[in-house]
This record gives C-alpha cells, structure tokens and sequence, in this order.
C-alpha cells in the first residue's frame, strides 16, 4: 500500500512526541492575547499532531478543538489532553471535517498548515472563523546559517542521500533561510478572505546530543520516506558525524509565525 507523506508520523508518534521541539512560550501568549480569548470563546486546531501546541492552550484554560487526521497521533494526543475536559479531539484532516455552523475566534496550524490542500484551507478557515476572527499558522525553522555543523552535516547528506529534496527545512544544504521561505503575504493578497497579513519571528537554540538529533530526523516526512535501509545509512551517518565533531549539535531555530484576519 502507497504511504500517505502527510501520514507517515504516525508511524513513529511516539518518537515523534518525545524528540519533535515544543514551540515558545510567548507565541501562544501573543495568540491569546490577538485573538481576544476568553470565556465563550472557542479555538480551532489543524492538525494537532501529538498533542504538543494543543497542551500548551489547554495550560492555558483555552477551550479548544483539534483536528488530527492520523489515528496513531490522535492516540497520543489523547492520552495527553485527557485531564483537559475543555479540550475534544476529532479524528479528522481539516478538509473533509464538518464544522456544522460552528465559529470559532482563532484557527492555528502548528507545523501543519502545508498539508493542508490550498484551494480549500483558506476558504475553509474563513467559514469558520468569526469576522475579524484570527488565523494562524507557524513552524519551527532550522536557520541553517546560524549552526557550526552545517557544511560537515550537508556533506554526510551528500553521500548518503544525494536525492533528498534541499528544499526540505531540515537538509542543511538548504539555500534559503526561513524568512526568504514564505508566501504568506503574497497568498493572503490572493485571498479576498483574509486581510492583515502579518509574520513575527521567535528565536530559540536546542542543543542534542548525536542521538537525540538522530532520533528528531527520523520523525521527519523526507527521513521518513527513505527505504528503510537508507534511513539507517543516513541516521547513522549523521550521528556519526556529530560524534566525531565533539558529539553534540547546536541548533539554532525560529518559530515563525504567520498571522491574517477573516475580513
């Protein structure tokens, strides 16, 4: 059976919970506080993954639905949020869910939103957000010219997967860096929908040891797509590398955040 690339974290969902990084505090404060949350005032998540930006609203007392369209993530994500009774998960990509007349004031896409099929999620998003309701989408970027590995890294890369698509955010070949990336202002000029396109940018570093940063690569969709017997090489490979270059990797990312509202 052919493998859905937008499914296959499932494969790995809790590897993927356990390596995948969080995201900033201070973006979700930021969300609330744009979207006007409170009482009455419902959030809507695409694609929830495992559960790891919806914990972060859930702490936040946000009552809030996740959509999740894979079931070994929806699992996860579940056992998780368990002890969040304002939180329901619904099995479901964002597509073909049925919101039956709800409205929500904030729809987010945490690390999801490019799966998501482009005629529809922009005209989807605005069906269910209130007017001047807000949409946000963000992502956790490596910013490649920023880690003191990255040329020993694309080499191993070189070697071992010389047809691994560079465009993929965590090859460090990579030639764009995150903010030469996005289309976000040029695809809400597009939409009569949404209006205000904005983008912030949160920096952080993460610091892995050989094995950890092995483990992340392995629950990304371009890793994930390998043969198996490739994947290995090239886990190995990298691991190696990082070993020998003092056994760990500083990684420098940015959480970039993308912003519109539903006119």
């Amino acid at each position: 059976m052919a493998r859905e690339r937008r499914l296959v974290f499932g494969e790995v969902a809790e590897q993927y919970d356990r390596s995948r990084p969080s995201y900033p505090d201070a973006l979700v404060d930021e969300l609330v506080a744009l979207a006007g949350l409170g009482p009455g005032r419902r959030v809507l998540e695409v694609g929830a993954g495992t559960g790891k930006a919806t914990a972060m609203f859930a702490l936040r007392g946000v009552p809030l639905l996740a959509l999740e369209p894979s079931a070994a993530m929806a699992a996860v994500a579940r056992r998780k949020l368990e002890s969040y009774p304002e939180v329901e998960l619904v099995e479901s990509d964002f597509e073909r869910w049925d919101p039956r007349g709800a409205e929500f004031s904030l729809i987010y896409a945490a690390q999801s939103w490019h799966w998501v099929t482009p005629e529809l999620g922009y005209l989807r998003a605005r069906a269910a957000l209130t007017p001047g309701g807000l949409l946000a989408v963000f992502w956790n970027r490596p910013r490649w010219g920023r880690v003191a590995l990255r040329d020993e890294l694309a080499a191993v890369y070189a070697i071992q997967a010389p047809d691994l698509d560079t465009d993929s955010p965590m090859h460090p070949a990579g030639a764009l860096a995150p903010e030469r990336q996005d289309s976000w202002e040029r695809e809400i000029a597009q939409s009569p929908s949404f209006v205000d396109a904005q983008i912030r940018n949160y920096d952080w570093t993460c610091e892995y040891s050989a094995g950890e940063y092995a483990r992340l690569l392995e629950t990304h969709s371009d890793t994930r797509m390998l043969s198996q017997k490739r994947r290995a090489r090239l886990l190995a490979a990298v691991a190696g590398e990082i070993e020998r270059r003092g056994g760990s990797l500083q990684m420098s990312y940015v959480t970039r955040l993308c912003l519109a509202r539903a006119v």
